[in-house]
């Protein structure tokens, strides 16, 4: 383990927000602290720019310098000023193979501009995801056509028991040119190649000329698990998918509901009394 951390990375979901998507008076406290001792946030999730904007101002972080990753890797910009110094979309012919593979075989799909869920089809899976985002959702016929124009990641939302068998059909036929995994269990995720948290993680510690090594990242989902394996230290939340647990360097002892973030960042940034300079 490192003797000195230098960036803190952070997933949204799950992890730094409880369940009713509130952030604890004693994780903001924190987090500040953790800032003030010359620590970098970063918060890294799949959401879009614009949901992540909001936790971001929560935080205070857009008076701060610090970097918001969104759509997992797609974008990374500056907190405090919003500059994007990095952004990538997936290409035209994957977003017409994923949509046609995925129409074939049943399955909706969706993506998002500003604050719009864009769907082929409505279903119950987009509903869930528009309670959780506050985003309005539209149906669109044409859902292949405006996909083609471009788009930072496509999402296949389905039944989790069933989704796995889609994920294995786009990977044989696109494997070499996606970056593939889930997020939340019914939904199926399709990146552009080379894209996720931890290679967003690896821009940013360029940046700041800081290693592997002098990073924490937190998570509890699939989508983590690149942030989680980049990292020096790769923490789980306690309500982490079992995956993740297993390849954490460590596990948290409480949930996202029960300020497991907190409980970190205390024992390790500052009741250890070396991880921070």
């Amino acid at each position: 383990m490192p003797k000195v951390l230098r960036i803190l990375a952070l997933d949204l979901d799950d992890t730094l927000l409880r369940s009713d998507l509130s952030i604890s008076s004693r994780t903001k406290n924190i987090i500040k602290r953790t800032e003030q001792a010359g620590v970098t946030i970063v918060l890294a999730s799949g959401r879009i720019q614009e949901s992540v904007h909001r936790f971001s101002r929560l935080l205070g972080l857009n008076k701060r310098p610090g970097y918001l990753v969104s759509n997992n890797g797609s974008v990374i910009q500056e907190s405090h000023t919003g500059n994007v110094i990095y952004e990538t979309n997936v290409d035209t012919p994957t977003v017409l193979a994923v949509c046609d593979l995925a129409a074939a075989e049943g399955f909706p799909v969706q993506m998002y501009d500003e604050k719009v869920i864009y769907v082929s089809r409505q279903n119950e899976y987009s509903d869930i995801d528009q309670s959780i985002t506050g985003f309005r959702q539209v149906v669109v016929e044409n859902f292949r056509d405006m996909a083609g124009h471009g788009c930072h990641k496509l999402i296949i939302p389905g039944d989790p028991v069933i989704l796995g068998h889609l994920a294995k059909l786009i990977q044989v036929y696109l494997g070499s040119n996606i970056n593939i995994f889930t997020s939340k269990p019914y939904f199926l995720e399709i990146m552009p190649k080379e894209t996720d948290k931890g290679t967003a993680l690896a821009r940013i510690g360029e940046i700041l000329n800081v290693s592997a090594e002098e990073t924490m990242a937190i998570g509890d989902s699939m989508n983590d698990e690149a942030m989680i394996r980049w990292a020096g230290v790769g923490v789980a939340m306690a309500n982490a998918d079992e995956r993740i647990k297993r390849i954490a360097d460590l596990v948290t002892d409480r949930t996202n509901d029960e300020d497991g973030v907190a409980e970190i960042i205390e024992e390790y940034f500052f009741n250890k009394g070396s991880q921070i300079e």
